[in-house]
């Protein structure tokens, strides 16, 4: 955990009065600002992946343990696009002159969201659970203040963790983990930079299915949504 939070609780607990899905959205909001970990599955005709999200400023080297433990997937900085265009971040595709970053045959989006890999330039090697906690809680601090912020002067590139630019409409745009998550931080008037992983079964090596996220979620008192209840009430 992230030491942030009250205490686990479960998806019916806050809102009381309103229905299940209300209860689980205000639950996620909730847990964001507090510091808490939430489970977002994007639908079944995308990635049909459930991921863990933190807001950046939240994750200790306690939750970068949570997040290559429990979730497994690659630990990514999704950052909104007006900070990234101010931080002068492409998207990697744009940035690579190579012949492999052409004609992407994406089965579940138009592009990848994916941008630089950083490390914080306080950090050592940048991989551990420490050097990536400060890089992925320095990038938070920028995203809420970017004016004040020259970007080379705190990062340097490449590195360890993985920088994912949001789509300019976000969700009128495009629904991938990037934009549900940024979304929900600008529902929760939180600084456009989340963390997102994905869960992936230890048994299968496939993703962690939607029900086995549930369980996981229910068993550690964790806000899950389904895409569709972010987009219904954000987009």
């Amino acid at each position: 955990m992230t030491g942030h939070h009250a205490g686990p609780r479960s998806n019916a607990d806050s809102g009381a009065g309103a229905g299940p899905a209300a209860d689980a959205f205000d639950h996620a909001l909730e847990s964001l600002r507090a510091g808490e970990p939430i489970l977002v599955h994007d639908a079944a005709d995308r990635e049909g992946e459930t991921d863990l999200i933190y807001h950046a400023d939240a994750v200790t080297p306690e939750a970068v343990a949570r997040l290559r433990n429990d979730a497994g997937g690659l630990i990514c900085v999704a950052l909104g696009y007006e900070i990234a265009e101010a931080f002068d971040l492409p998207f990697y595709s744009d940035a690579v002159e190579h012949p492999a970053t052409a004609d992407h045959e994406l089965g579940y989006d138009d592009r990848s969201s994916f941008s630089l890999t950083v490390n914080h330039r306080d950090t050592y090697t940048g991989i551990t659970d420490d050097d990536r906690s400060t890089t992925i809680r320095e990038l938070g601090a920028a995203a809420a203040t970017p004016e004040t912020v020259e970007f080379a002067d705190e990062f340097r590139v490449p590195g360890h963790v993985h920088l994912l630019k949001g789509a300019p409409d976000l969700l009128s745009q495009r629904e991938g983990h990037t934009e549900l998550g940024l979304a929900l931080a600008d529902t929760a008037d939180l600084a456009p930079a989340v963390v997102v992983c994905e869960m992936l079964d230890d048994e299968t090596g496939d993703a962690l299915s939607p029900a086995d996220a549930r369980t996981y979620a229910d068993r550690h008192g964790f806000a899950y949504l389904e895409g569709s209840e972010i987009l219904e009430r954000c987009r």
